[in-house]
């Protein structure tokens, strides 16, 4: 009982926004921690992949670690210790650092500073083509900083080499702060309507959520969870094993590819990849049964609209049936749908603005509807003046942050809504979307170059910050913590986790020469990506695509007659969200996953109910933090020891 006491008393002294000095101190050691961890794992040694999911498990195992180091805390110094508020800000700083460091913005942002530079040639004519128009305040043109860099024999801690760095460092991360300065306006928008009125479910924060609760421990004491915990755990355990000893038997929980079908038109299905992640059938039993059943059946849907393809003999058509088109044109479709869903709210919003005194949707919100608006200005009028000081157009590049922008409100809202697992859609950002309507040839050489620089966020979405913000919010509002002061928190966030990622890119570029040790699609994949792509427009410019552009109305026409549907229908067994994301490469390799645990939670539910779910939920829960706690710890062996070790993910 005094030990309760003395808790509660000490919960009382700490402000319930979490934003204390010692979260933001444990936060920005444990950032560039987190920033190396990831680059060793996905630049240097090519596997684990952390950020290619909705949950990233390194963040994860490093708030396992700290709730732990918490608890001796509260035991043997409980003035020292954290309380729930403060370890939730803690796990949205690194989830969001994580974010801007990983396989989607960072890791494809430096290989592309000086790899136009290096790699120019008279044979590909880059010189000729784009490389005196690139913008020199965002790109590295110094053959000894990029010898440096490839190579490993030129030191980086010296005034030079940091001088040179530091005009593109310090730009991109200005660029990437506000660009996720932006989302957090349009998250502190929505967050009322989304959290407080429609009461949208948040899958993913059940784990991080129960992680981070302090006060009766209820989550570390169920027997059940620690079952899944040791079921997750004991196969990657095992697993590992078997990866430095192969005559130990493996239980492979990973993805394989079989080939059904030899024969034409079959044969066009390719082959079906099979997996059973732990871990994803835990994250996949707490999505809604109309979203799993759509992803897996829509992955077979996709599968057979090939062989109907090759039945009919669509030769003029080699990308039937134009999958990443449809899938662009459905996440704007969901989009436009959350937007209308929350058209109420939003006009209350813009009632608020233009009436002289603050009206009631503004009384209850820290941070004022007002002062969101206006930041959300500020940031696109940013944005565009960085890119005309890039040398492109102002109407283009608004135009391309507006359909960035509902690309990301629609990552967030199937975030907030189901918990989709993956959502990366590769390939089918602003950038594609512009130049299929419009045409490379109308929009000229300048445009297509800022395009192409910022390939970095949108070549695919799976490390996505924003969603990230939401879900922060929705466990500040599960715990009665106070908006107040997150702002500062995400913007460090975003500064600390872009500086820590440049860092660690480019001080493993130094040591190492990435030309010789990184695996291959960090060097030459990402970094010429964007610039094979650039040449290939500027040499064959192109008008309006009109096959892209139609299918991808249709995929907004599709998605939109799906929700249509599932409004009208309660029985409509079809998620709009589950036809957009079942295209992506995500989705290829957990749909099996994904089927299990929507078998799963279909018997429990028809047979248990939701009290029998309740009980059974923490074993998957077990499952995600077995199989991310073992796995990690495969990975920090290999990068201590130096040697190669078993990943549990792709």
């Amino acid at each position: 009982m005094e030990d309760r006491k003395s808790q509660l008393s000490i919960s009382h002294d700490i402000p319930p926004h979490g934003v204390t000095l010692k979260s933001i101190l444990i936060a920005i050691i444990l950032t560039p921690i987190n920033c190396y961890w990831v680059i060793e794992m996905e630049v240097i040694r090519y596997s684990g992949h952390p950020v290619t999911i909705s949950l990233f498990f390194n963040v994860i195992f490093s708030l396992f670690l700290l709730v732990g180091f918490n608890q001796l805390l509260r035991r043997f110094i409980p003035k020292m210790a954290l309380v729930q508020s403060e370890l939730v800000i803690v796990y949205l700083m690194l989830s969001i650092a994580s974010g801007i460091t990983g396989h989607d913005m960072l890791e494809i942002l430096v290989p592309m500073l000086g790899h136009a530079y290096r790699f120019a040639s008279p044979e590909n004519e880059w010189h000729q083509l784009f490389v005196p128009f690139l913008p020199n305040w965002l790109t590295i043109d110094s053959p000894r900083l990029l010898q440096g860099y490839y190579e490993g024999d030129q030191p980086l801690y010296t005034i030079e080499s940091l001088l040179g760095w530091a005009t593109p460092v310090l730009w991109w991360t200005t660029f990437i702060s506000m660009l996720i300065l932006g989302m957090l306006c349009i998250n502190i928008i929505i967050r009322k309507q989304w959290i407080e009125y429609e009461k949208l479910s948040y899958p993913i924060i059940h784990l991080p959520f129960h992680l981070t609760e302090t006060r009766n421990n209820e989550f570390f004491r169920n027997k059940i969870m620690w079952l899944g915990f040791g079921v997750a755990g004991g196969l990657a355990l095992w697993n590992g094993m078997n990866f430095l000893y192969p005559v130990l038997p493996e239980l492979r929980t990973r993805i394989r590819s079989y080939p059904l079908f030899s024969d034409s038109p079959w044969n066009a299905m390719g082959n079906i990849p099979i997996s059973l992640y732990p871990f994803a059938i835990g994250l996949g039993f707490f999505i809604p049964l109309d979203l799993s059943f759509s992803c897996w059946f829509f992955f077979w849907f996709w599968r057979f609209m090939r062989v109907g393809g090759a039945m009919f003999g669509f030769r003029s058509m080699p990308r039937f049936p134009y999958m990443n088109e449809q899938a662009s044109g459905g996440y704007l479709a969901l989009c436009v749908l959350a937007i209308w869903a929350s058209r109420r709210h939003l006009l209350n919003v813009g009632r608020m603005l233009v009436s002289s005194g603050k009206s009631d949707v503004d009384s209850e919100e820290t941070i004022s509807y007002r002062i969101a608006v206006i930041g959300l200005i500020i940031v696109l009028t940013f944005l565009v003046l960085f890119c005309y000081y890039g040398g492109a157009n102002i109407g283009i590049m608004l135009a391309f942050f507006i359909i960035y922008y509902m690309i990301s409100i629609a990552i967030t809202r199937m975030r907030a809504e189901l918990g989709t697992p993956v959502h990366d859609l590769h390939y089918s950002g602003p950038d594609e979307i512009l130049t299929r309507v419009v045409g490379t040839r109308r929009l000229g050489r300048d445009n297509l170059i800022m395009f192409s620089m910022f390939w970095f966020i949108n070549r695919a979405y799976r490390s996505h910050p924003m969603p990230h913000q939401l879900e922060g919010f929705k466990i500040i509002e599960r715990t009665n913590m106070s908006m107040r002061r997150i702002i500062l928190a995400v913007v460090l966030a975003s500064v600390i986790g872009s500086l820590a990622g440049f860092w660690a890119l480019i001080d493993r570029g130094h040591s190492l020469g990435m030309e010789v040790r990184a695996y291959w699609p960090s060097l030459s994949a990402f970094g010429i990506e964007p610039y094979r792509r650039l040449a290939g427009w500027l040499q064959s410019p192109s008008d309006p695509e009109i096959p892209e552009s139609i299918f991808m109305c249709l995929g907004f026409i599709l998605t939109t007659i799906l929700m249509m549907f599932r409004m009208r229908f309660v029985w409509w067994p079809f998620h709009p969200a589950g036809f957009a994301i079942s295209t992506s490469w995500g989705m290829n390799v957990t749909w099996s996953c994904l089927f299990m645990s929507w078998i799963i939670k279909w018997i429990i539910l028809k047979y248990g109910g939701p009290v029998k779910y309740r009980k059974i939920a923490p074993f998957f829960l077990g499952l995600i933090l077995g199989e991310f706690t073992v796995g990690s710890l495969w990975t920090i062996l290999g990068i201590i020891a130096g040697i190669p070790t078993y990943g549990f993910w792709v």
